[in-house]
């Protein structure tokens, strides 16, 4: 009977939110730049439960949960996680962080997002708590995202002005997003 492995501890988690309605390519490219960039244990994927922030209505949790389900499918280390779409009321990043402080003890909270999020970060609920739970990691975006902008965009959000603290993933800029494949 041979030994069994000791499982490593998780001691670095991700967490990337979002309506993900649909999930593209920009998505999944983000994904395996923060895993990678991060050196992440795991990334949760948390789509959106109640989109309080959202003027429009997004298509059901389940066809959300079944798209993200087939968009990140070949990347490892990833957990799909449905908790703030089964959570009661408006579902807010501090509450998902705080759940996942306790889920894995000792281990560093990475918030992966957008640049455009991080422009309007400090209007989001409790973003004081969010810093204090977790690091933010920044992804480069495409300033000009509509039909006329060029699919291979060489320029990034402008994040100079920013003052918080946060780290910049490196990844290719794409002209893509979800309401542009929803169109």
């Amino acid at each position: 009977m041979g030994l069994m492995p000791v499982p490593k501890p998780v001691t670095r988690v991700g967490m990337f939110g979002g309506a993900f309605d649909p999930p593209h390519w920009a998505h999944c490219e983000l994904a395996k730049t923060a895993l990678d960039q991060l050196a992440l244990d795991v990334l949760h994927i948390l789509p959106t439960g109640h989109a309080w922030h959202k003027a429009r209505v997004l298509s059901s949790a389940e066809h959300r949960m079944a798209m993200c389900r087939l968009a990140f499918s070949d990347l490892d280390r990833i957990r799909l996680d449905d908790r703030e779409i089964h959570r009661r009321g408006p579902s807010y990043t501090a509450d998902t962080l705080r759940e996942l402080r306790a889920e894995y003890p000792g281990a560093e909270l990475f918030l992966v997002l957008g640049a455009d999020q991080l422009l309007a970060f400090k209007q989001w609920v409790r973003w004081e708590e969010v810093l204090d739970l977790a690091t933010l990691a920044v992804a480069n975006r495409a300033t000009n995202i509509g039909a006329d902008a060029r699919l291979d965009q060489e320029s990034e959000t402008d994040l100079s002005g920013v003052d918080l603290p946060f780290e910049r993933l490196r990844m290719p800029l794409k002209n893509i997003s979800a309401s542009a494949v929803r169109a």
